[in-house]
């Protein structure tokens, strides 16, 4: 029973990690990315068209669809979707000086209409009743998991038994922490984060910096969401499925403390936490829907402690939604 909760939880927290690993990176940058539920949907409903299409074009028969085709189309489409929604982001922040806030909740309530919009409209060509698209063979490719795994006990069932997409979220995760702590680039790009004023001072290009930044954060955040249709639900996409799972990749931002690494345990343990009440049948809805609150509530016990302690590498960056125009400097 432990090794089946354990082997369930982990799909649950990889579109966490994806999701917060990009907030991470657009942070680190000064920018406070409320948009990130909308990119995700991008994400998602970008590979579920690229996926879509392909399929069609090869007549729906697996053994017409070429295996790399088959997983970089709805990749690349997904990516294409989630930077497109980053540049939007950044333009409006960066280069109209609009409100980071508003902004961002207006770009999560545009990407999940945009998401709901083309999947109701793609069920309608395949004269669906339900806004349901399936694509089975995609998410084939998409699941297969190491050859070896069933071979290794419950050690291969547990860890060596996922997609190719969940080991890649840890990789992602982790580079993002040796760039931001090792290099140039990182440091510079905390500099930003930290007093725009002053980077710009040093000759750090502040703009280019908050738009890459958040492009790259937007695509990495939009696997999460692709990772999500692929693999968690088997290729199903279904409008307003994807629930609040951008929500919680925010709120695992805060307690991963800004940190990439940080946020690899904090997703499966968030993905843990989302999977208790399967498993607690006998407590009756009522206490199951409960249950479901315990990420928050461990977020925001773990915003209290940090905010008592006060140590400052606990803290998020200083300029963290605070606007910053030259002329003004």
């Amino acid at each position: 029973m432990i090794s089946a909760f354990i082997r369930t939880a982990i799909p649950l927290g990889v579109p966490l990690l994806y999701g917060s690993t990009g907030e991470i990176i657009t942070e680190k940058s000064g920018h406070l990315n409320l948009g990130i539920p909308g990119i995700m949907y991008v994400g998602s409903i970008g590979g579920v068209i690229g996926a879509f299409l392909y399929e069609n074009a090869c007549g729906n028969v697996l053994e017409n669809m070429n295996p790399f085709l088959t997983i970089f189309i709805p990749l690349i489409c997904s990516l294409l979707g989630s930077i497109l929604m980053g540049l939007i982001y950044s333009f409006l922040t960066v280069t109209l000086r609009a409100n980071q806030n508003v902004t961002g909740l207006a770009l999560t309530t545009f990407g999940i209409g945009i998401g709901n919009f083309f999947g109701g409209s793609l069920s309608k060509l395949v004269n669906s009743d339900m806004p349901n698209i399936i694509l089975t063979k995609t998410s084939s490719l998409y699941r297969t998991s190491l050859p070896f795994a069933d071979k290794l006990g419950w050690f291969g069932e547990i860890f060596l038994s996922h997609d190719f997409l969940t080991y890649f979220s840890v990789i992602v995760a982790l580079v993002a922490a040796f760039v931001l702590n090792r290099t140039r680039v990182g440091l510079n790009l905390r500099a930003v984060g930290e007093n725009p004023a002053t980077a710009d001072a040093a000759g750090i290009n502040v703009t280019r910096y908050k738009y890459i930044s958040t492009c790259i954060g937007s695509a990495i955040a939009g696997l999460g969401g692709l990772q999500y249709v692929m693999a968690y639900a088997n290729g199903v996409w279904s409008n307003n499925a994807f629930g609040d799972r951008g929500w919680m990749a925010i709120a695992l931002v805060i307690f991963a403390l800004w940190k990439p690494n940080m946020a690899i345990l904090g997703s499966f343990l968030f993905g843990a936490l989302c999977n208790v009440n399967n498993y607690l049948t006998g407590l009756g809805t009522a206490t199951q829907e409960l249950f479901k609150m315990l990420p928050y509530v461990v977020t925001l016990v773990v915003l209290i402690i940090t905010s008592m302690r006060k140590k400052r590498e606990h803290q998020p960056p200083q300029s963290l939604g605070l606007p910053y125009f030259r002329e003004e400097r």
